[in-house]
């Protein structure tokens, strides 16, 4: 039992009691003894009932992040281990052999509320979000030295929660001492991540089976790899035979690394193309010059990071649909995401269909795509579920 206690509204309750691990500041009625922020509290009912228990900061709006329903439960050394162990048995399932690059831990879906932890080898990355986490580094750094034997610990900081928590940047190495590029191997392809310089944790784990999936459509195809980052689309496409790749990013730098990983997994493929700009005018630029493409990757990286920014993320992804259907030959494929948590399945295929009303293209689609095994989505808490994609036959 804490010695805080979080008293809910009325009627507020339901969410708590059906699992929901978030409890708003609008859903609180008073508090309690005064906890500090980051310490453990109880949350009860109108009427004082135990309902949760979880990590409190009141300068979130996000105020308690529930950790456990059993009122026996404390956070504890032995708690955040029989956590850690329960979410990599799950991935020794989940996981194929052939691949050494995963999420080991995803927050709130693992129970673990603000921790990710990502594998890429013998070297962990570990994301902190929350207050409550952060005063417990030590803890979990040692559970995890001693449940993996990591050779090393790198931090990232995902600013954008940390901010909300009253947190400050944190990036640098928790353990042991990191080499500038780690190698991975995934579903047999090898590749060379920055655990330190690259975007997100290194590597975009959560499109590992969504790689498999769109190479599957590109033996003998033309391919356009929009936002691609350091080519991991473009190399599962290489190993389907892809007769050529266009790779389109902003960095020069990622499409070179993206060139090292071609090579590095033996294809000498002088066809392809590794194009520098903005994909929303390097696609309006390959439609003015008549271009087509059997196969079309759209993988843009957030565009929503707030619910006041939504309205300009839904045209955002309306016009890079927009321009890649006009793009595709006829029986064409479009393989298009969203990673943008606030944008749900159901209004990125409206607005990938209003794409399609406006390019005049009749589009079918054939498969819906997600995040991959290793990226649970709680039931009870579907804010878990971020990454959406509609595979779509373009007629």
């Amino acid at each position: 039992m804490s010695d805080f206690r979080v008293t809910l509204k009325p009627g507020k309750d339901k969410p708590v009691r059906f699992g929901n691990p978030w409890v708003f500041s609008g859903a609180i009625g008073r508090v309690e003894g005064q906890p500090p922020n980051g310490t453990v509290v109880d949350v009860v009912n109108a009427q004082g009932e135990f309902l949760a228990r979880g990590l409190y900061n009141r300068r979130s709006q996000l105020a308690v992040r529930l950790f456990t329903w059993d009122e026996g439960e404390a956070f504890d050394r032995d708690f955040l281990r029989r956590r850690l162990a329960r979410a990599a048995l799950w991935r020794n399932r989940a996981v194929a052999a052939d691949t050494t690059a995963y999420r080991l831990v995803f927050s709130e879906a693992d129970g673990l509320p603000g921790l990710v932890v990502d594998r890429y080898g013998d070297a962990l990355v570990v994301q902190i979000s929350t207050l409550g986490i952060e005063q417990r580094k030590v803890d979990v750094v040692e559970a995890l030295v001693d449940l993996f034997e990591p050779t090393t610990i790198v931090e990232r900081a995902d600013s954008e929660m940390r901010d909300r928590e009253g947190l400050t940047a944190a990036d640098g190495v928790l353990y042991g001492t990191p080499s500038d590029m780690v190698g991975i191997v995934e579903h047999g392809l090898r590749f060379k991540v920055d655990l330190q310089g690259g975007q997100k944790t290194g590597f975009y784990l959560d499109q590992r089976e969504n790689r498999r999936r769109v190479a599957a459509w590109a033996a003998g195809a033309r391919v356009l790899n929009a936002f691609a980052y350091t080519g991991a689309f473009a190399v599962y496409a290489a190993r389907a035979e892809a007769a050529e790749i266009v790779n389109i990013d902003t960095s020069a730098e990622a499409l070179r690394v993206a060139e090292t990983h071609m090579a590095l997994n033996g294809f000498d493929r002088p066809q392809d193309q590794y194009i520098v700009g903005d994909v929303f005018q390097v696609l309006r630029t390959l439609r003015n010059r008549g271009e087509t493409f059997d196969l079309i990757i759209l993988d843009p990286p957030k565009f929503a990071h707030s619910a006041a920014q939504v309205d300009r993320a839904t045209h955002g992804y309306k016009d890079i649909n927009l321009q890649a259907l006009r793009l595709l030959r006829p029986e064409g494929i479009l393989a298009t995401f969203s990673c943008s948590g606030l944008i749900s399945a159901d209004l990125f295929q409206k607005v990938v269909f209003g794409a399609a009303v406006d390019a005049r293209r009749e589009a079918q689609i054939v498969e819906r795509l997600t995040q991959a095994p290793d990226h649970p989505v709680l039931l009870t808490f579907p804010e878990s579920e971020y990454l959406k994609g509609l595979m779509c036959r373009v007629v």
